[in-house]
């Protein structure tokens, strides 16, 4: 079996950019420091276009309103590839199915170039109806969509010319270059509720899952063992599996305690995840509060970085 790498620690881009009126240089500049502080990755997250109906939202209070901005993640990642040296830069998550499936293959194939090698792609199906309705996509068959995206992928970041017959895309003996940098493509994780049909996508397709309840460590650790027993049904080595975390904020007296909720560091290390991942905006009202925030959870993350 490979032998695990050790923990990853990475911060979300959600929020960043509301600290200086949406302007994304003195964002990007944020993300530099944190780079520079020795954070492994930063994510971006997505929604092409937001209804109102944000009480929808399957998984308990939507985090902002249905009028904030959402950047287009794949160009907002070239920008910050091209301000980075290190970091690993990963959408968590892009709703992959409403894409056409070969414009992406290419898109994603392209900031990996600029990337120089660095991009990794957390895909999913996302939760609004009314979204897919927008741009025309049908919302039964989402799952089979995205399954079949990222095959698509697959074969077009392998071959030249390359083929693939499925029922949403289809297309024989075609080109589609540059591949990516990474030999065998970007990494793919899969951003899906650790349902038993799931499961089975997740341990067919993906090098990684982004849990949907994130900063849980027992429903983490749960879907874990179910996806690494999938990989073995698969022939996959379990210990190849990527897992995100994300730890939600402990109150304390009232108020949001870092230190308390980085505490919970050992239990998602033992739930199986191995990329930790901070919200700033979550902590921070500006950035004067941010230099020190990355401080304080380097410091914490670091004692399980051993072997770095």
């Amino acid at each position: 079996m490979a032998a695990r790498t050790a923990l990853q620690l990475g911060l979300s881009m959600q929020g960043i950019p509301d600290w200086f009126g949406g302007r994304i240089d003195p964002a990007i500049d944020q993300v530099r420091l944190a780079e520079d502080k020795g954070f492994d990755f930063v994510s971006v997250p997505d929604h092409v276009i937001m209804s109102g109906a944000i009480d929808k939202y399957p998984y308990g209070s939507f985090p902002v309103p249905p009028d904030h901005p959402w950047l287009e993640p794949l160009t907002l990642i070239a920008a910050i590839a091209a301000r980075t040296t290190r970091m690993r830069l990963i959408t968590a998550i892009l709703i992959a199915p409403l894409r056409p499936a070969v414009f992406l293959a290419k898109q994603i194939a392209t900031v990996d170039v600029i990337a120089n090698g660095r991009l990794e792609v957390g895909v999913g199906v996302g939760w609004q109806e009314e979204e897919y309705h927008a741009v025309g996509i049908p919302f039964d068959g989402r799952f089979g969509r995205l399954i079949e995206a990222v095959r698509a992928w697959r074969a077009l970041w392998s071959e030249a010319p390359a083929s693939f017959e499925g029922k949403t895309v289809s297309f024989r003996d075609m080109y589609s270059l540059p591949f990516p940098v990474q030999q065998g493509g970007v990494p793919i994780w899969l951003g899906l509720a650790p349902s038993e049909r799931n499961v089975d996508r997740i341990a067919e397709v993906a090098d990684g899952w982004l849990p949907v309840h994130q900063g849980d460590p027992d429903q983490i650790g749960a879907g874990v063992a179910a996806v690494r027993e999938a990989f073995v049904r698969r022939g996959r080595d379990p210990e190849t599996l990527k897992v995100r975390g994300m730890p939600q904020p402990v109150q304390t007296a009232g108020k949001p305690d870092l230190e308390a909720t980085l505490k919970q560091i050992p239990d998602f290390l033992r739930a199986g995840v191995t990329h930790l991942e901070v919200t700033p905006a979550r902590w921070c009202r500006n950035a004067e509060e941010f230099t020190d925030f990355v401080d304080r959870v380097v410091a914490a993350v670091e004692p399980f970085r051993a072997g770095r």
